[in-house]
């Protein structure tokens, strides 16, 4: 840990004795780190610890003698002004000299040094910085407000008045600031400084950022510090990139600030860019990155990355050596088992196409004809590239290489390998290609995230030219897709697939729907909408949107009778009888006047036991009243939702709220089945609920028709009402 992070421990601590011997060894180093000097500088001064540092000051005047460089030292020495308390005469001499060596030309001096308390010694806290905003202000100079004002343009200064006017970036008017209250908020900021651009020259900055954004971005990290990828963004979205075209300007210019020598780019989206102090060649970072992985992986990822970014390492014979040496020696210990037989054909890929390395008698292709597992292999590949190399490897060497691409096409779960794998198959063995998706469309649910991928590719422009590409192959696809959302909605582990089945569907105001009925026979419309009737992930509501879509296409179907117009088809509606909804307003009665006020007479005894937080009755007695409150609350919304059943809500020629319908399946003896809502279903005297599968399957269904659930045929024997005496 450097000095920087242990006295920032510290500082957060507040533990001012450790502070201070960690100081004390700080003080004693010979050589002095200007600028982690005055960063430590600073962090004390916006620290807890400052007033009591304020009393050591001068035990810095060590390390501040050494410092050789004017500017270093006045900066240092400013600092320690700022956080000084003791007003002491070897100070007070110091900035007295400083001030003098710097301004003595200055024809204001004098009145100068007694705006900023240096013509006696009583107090000269921040005596430094505050002639230095004194002599930076003037009309048309930039400062910053410490307040949250932001960046202010002066607009006059008077020292009569001893009072400044400052147009700021975050507060409307000007404002005007005494020359004491000055000195305690402004920070001066020179032309050039980013800030100062931003808010003086806002337009000629856009130009420049758009022009030549590194500039830009290197002054922004020199000027505001270490930055993360957000913390640009509220820097210069909108302030100086219009927001509409940030993403694409910031994709542009972050691929190029990876590859700048003077930018240190972050590893991951929450660390920094940072401005380095020398540059560093591409060369050096590789060197310096490569020399610390030992793992194959590790080596062969590192390689490409900087190969692909940085080509131009490879003009250096140093690397090209440093690289065909360690790959060589890689492939050396593969006997040893250190190297496995993807890592073993990414190194001789790497050496051939990169170090133009020649291998005898064509090593590569006699490894590609033996007798090797692809399909682990190229999955283990973790490179896209290097994949897709193998697989023209195999294209070429193998001449059973369309088993492999249409196995691979089937396994793979990549989306760029199975365009290329389809691609190569659709031109070279289409039916062969053919043959396996026709497997595929009888049983979707096999491979489900290929028939889905498949389904997206077909609709694409370039879909017509691949099998089933045709509007017929396109609408049995899209049968097959329905099928498949089906049998795979109530599996836990196809829910973000089914999501996205289900956005395809519905995405665009159901664009896909109203392509595939367009233009298609009225069977494909009746079957398309049997399937989506039997897919659970569509409400009631987009069950009627689809069928509207379909009647658009074909009027027919709309005087076809729908049985999910009933009302009773309404999922907020709660039937029941009135013996149950009267049950029901009984019970919401005794929970809010009985048990709710016993509970909390069982709270305010337990309360009275003491101490809360060991209280076992009081948290399960306030436990008891969540539950209590919870079940008033549900019962209280179901009311207002219940629909006492009248005759006038029953049909007698059809299956409906209140019917008592008799079914029979083969030879076996009838059943017979009241349908009433879910309060009075019991299933000990076959009263079921309106919502359950089985009344779903044969709502609307008269005498004589036959319906389908759970692979049995159900014939309608006979019906009538719970009102029929």
């Amino acid at each position: 840990m450097g000095y920087i992070e242990e006295f920032q421990t510290q500082i957060n601590r507040r533990d001012f004795p450790k502070f201070l011997q960690l100081w004390e060894e700080y003080c004693t180093n010979d050589l002095v780190d200007i600028e982690e000097l005055s960063q430590l500088l600073l962090m004390i001064k916006n620290s807890e610890l400052a007033k009591r540092f304020g009393e050591i000051v001068e035990s810095a005047l060590s390390m501040w003698e050494t410092i050789s460089n004017k500017e270093d030292s006045y900066t240092i020495m400013k600092h320690l002004i700022d956080l000084q308390h003791t007003n002491s005469p070897l100070l007070y001499a110091i900035a007295s000299s400083l001030l003098q060596n710097k301004y003595s030309k200055d024809p204001l001096y004098e009145e100068r040094l007694r705006l900023v308390g240096m013509r006696t010694s009583d107090n000269f806290q921040g005596a430094l910085a505050s002639y230095d905003l004194l002599a930076h202000m003037a009309p048309g100079k930039f400062v910053f407000h410490s307040g949250g004002w932001g960046t202010g343009e002066i607009i006059d200064i008077s020292f009569l008045r001893e009072q400044v006017t400052i147009e700021f970036e975050n507060v409307s008017g000007r404002k005007h600031l005494s020359l004491a209250n000055a000195f305690k908020v402004l920070i001066p900021l020179r032309d050039e400084h980013f800030l100062a651009r931003r808010f003086g020259d806002a337009d000629n900055l856009e130009v420049e950022a758009k022009s030549n954004p590194l500039v830009i971005i290197k002054l922004l990290l020199q000027d505001l510090g270490p930055k993360t990828s957000s913390e640009i963004k509220d820097e210069l979205c909108d302030l100086v990139i219009p927001e509409k075209e940030w993403a694409k300007w910031w994709q542009t210019v972050r691929a190029r600030l990876k590859k700048d020598t003077m930018i240190e780019a972050p590893k991951s989206v929450r660390d920094q860019f940072r401005l380095r102090k020398t540059e560093v060649s591409h060369e050096d970072r590789f060197l310096k990155m490569f020399q610390t992985k030992t793992e194959p992986a590790d080596i062969i990822s590192t390689c490409y990355l900087f190969v692909r970014d940085f080509p131009s390492i490879l003009k250096s014979d140093k690397i090209k050596k440093i690289l065909h040496e360690k790959f060589l020696l890689l492939l050396s210990d593969r006997s040893e088992g250190s190297l496995t037989d993807a890592q073993a054909l990414q190194v001789q890929i790497f050496l051939e196409d990169y170090l133009s390395h020649k291998f005898p008698e064509k090593t590569i292709e006699k490894l590609i004809q033996s007798d090797l597992n692809f399909e682990a292999i190229v999955d283990a590949i973790e490179i896209q590239a290097l994949k897709k190399r193998v697989l023209i490897l195999i294209r070429n060497s193998r001449t059973d290489w369309i088993e492999i691409f249409l196995k691979m096409l089937f396994t793979n779960k990549q989306n760029t390998l199975r365009e290329y794998l389809c691609k190569e198959l659709n031109q070279d063995a289409p039916d062969a290609l053919k043959l396996e998706l026709q497997r595929l469309l009888k049983f979707p649910q096999r491979n489900p995230e290929m028939y889905v991928w498949y389904f997206q590719l077909i609709l694409s422009k370039e879909g017509k030219d691949y099998p089933f590409g045709t509007q017929d192959g396109i609408l049995k696809w899209f049968e097959g897709l329905l099928i498949l959302l089906h049998v795979q909605e109530f599996k836990s582990d196809s829910r973000e697939l089914c999501k996205k089945i289900y956005a395809m569907v519905s995405g665009k105001r159901y664009a896909l729907v109203r392509q595939m009925l367009e233009g298609s026979s009225l069977d494909f419309a009746h079957e398309f909408l049997l399937l989506t009737s039997k897919c659970q992930i569509f409400t009631e509501s987009e069950q009627k949107i689809l069928r509207s879509l379909a009647a658009v296409v074909h009027p027919t179907l709309a005087k076809e009778k729908m049985h999910n117009n009933n009302i009773h088809f309404d999922s907020q509606t709660i039937w029941t009888t009135e013996e149950s909804f009267f049950g029901m307003q009984e019970r919401v009665r005794h929970l809010g006047t009985t048990e709710m006020v016993l509970n909390a007479r069982e709270i305010e005894a337990a309360r009275a036991l003491g101490d809360l937080r060991e209280n076992a009755e009081y948290k399960s007695s306030l436990e008891k009243r969540s539950r209590l409150q919870m079940e008033l609350k549900q019962l209280s919304e179901q009311l207002g939702h219940a629909r006492i059943i009248t005759k006038n809500d029953t049909q007698n020629e059809e299956v409906s709220i209140g019917s008592i319908v008799e079914i029979q399946t083969g030879d076996s003896s009838p059943l017979v089945y009241t349908i009433l809502g879910a309060w009075d279903a019991d299933a000990d005297k076959n009263i079921v609920s309106l919502q359950s599968k089985l009344v779903q399957a044969m709502l609307g269904l008269k005498v004589d028709d036959k319906f389908k659930f759970r692979n049995e045929d159900y014939t309608i024997v006979s019906l009538k009402t719970i009102f029929d005496s």
